[in-house]
């Protein structure tokens, strides 16, 4: 996990503005080349040139938006070709079901996760962009209907980090049930909610950091002592003990690999780095 040499950066919906001048200040050269996907929402052309003309505003001068739906295949020479000198990929919000199933087998896709484990490459998103930035994503459950065994949904995501459910518009939309619900049935994954105009930036594949002026809610299920998630019937409320919550906020950061909380002053203890062992399914 920590060779991975790329960067994520993940909004959880809302005015996007905090997210585009951070993708812009981490960029440092307004030459970098940025591709726009808008695969996500059923009007990409319209979408995709807002935020085209969005980062220009900014003073990006090579921003291009790159169309992918029903009609536009993903693995085109020129997409190919264009995926393979950017430095920025930027996913709109919209379906993220939609978003990964063009993407997913595509040669395109794989290019960009070479890319992201080799390269300093920023891999960006919002929304339905942000959720599909893991190997498995949730997109349904609604309320304290998810807490109900078969009502939480989850499927394949594009898989540029795993273990992790990132989950969006996570305080506005009563998400907490379905995030929880998720690593309780799935312990190796950490749930991580982004309320909407906050986001988290992923670096290493590892260390996670916040930006905007919100809270980023972090659920482990790890240390639990019960749960009959797998066992209980459809239709059943499930019962788990003992989930661990963390409130992140900027200034602080958690690690993914070592489960730890801590403030941004402070280093890591090398002794920390491998010691966690998660329970089996």
């Amino acid at each position: 996990m920590s060779n991975i040499k790329g960067k994520l950066i993940a909004l959880g919906g809302g005015d996007d503005d905090v997210l585009l001048k951070l993708i812009r200040s981490e960029i440092c050269d307004i030459h970098s080349h940025i591709e726009v996907i808008a695969t996500a929402t059923t009007e990409p052309v319209e979408s995709g040139n807002a935020y085209k003309e969005a980062f220009e505003e900014l003073g990006c001068s090579n921003v291009r938006f790159m169309h992918i739906d029903e009609a536009n295949a993903a693995d085109t020479t020129d997409h190919i070709e264009r995926i393979s000198k950017a430095g920025v990929i930027f996913f709109t919000g919209g379906d993220q079901v939609r978003l990964a199933s063009f993407l997913n087998s595509t040669k395109l896709l794989e290019i960009m996760r070479r890319r992201f484990r080799e390269e300093e490459i920023i891999i960006s998103g919002t929304s339905a962009g942000a959720a599909i930035m893991s190997d498995c994503m949730i997109y349904d459950g609604y309320g304290h209907y998810s807490l109900i065994k078969g009502e939480m949904k989850t499927t394949h995501g594009c898989a540029f980090i795993k273990n992790v459910f990132i989950d969006t518009h996570f305080a506005e939309r009563g998400r907490f049930g379905r995030l929880a619900h998720a690593v309780a049935h799935d312990p190796e994954y950490i749930g991580i909610g982004l309320s909407e105009e906050t986001g988290i930036i992923i670096s290493e594949g590892n260390q996670v950091e916040v930006f905007g002026p919100g809270v980023v809610t972090v659920i482990d299920a790890s240390n639990t002592r019960f749960s009959n998630t797998r066992e209980v019937e459809e239709n059943e409320p499930i019962a788990v003990e003992h989930l661990i919550m963390h409130l992140l906020v900027k200034d602080y950061r958690y690690y993914l690999k070592e489960r730890l909380f801590q403030p941004l002053t402070q280093t890591m203890p090398k002794e920390e780095a491998g010691n966690v062992a998660l329970p089996e399914k």
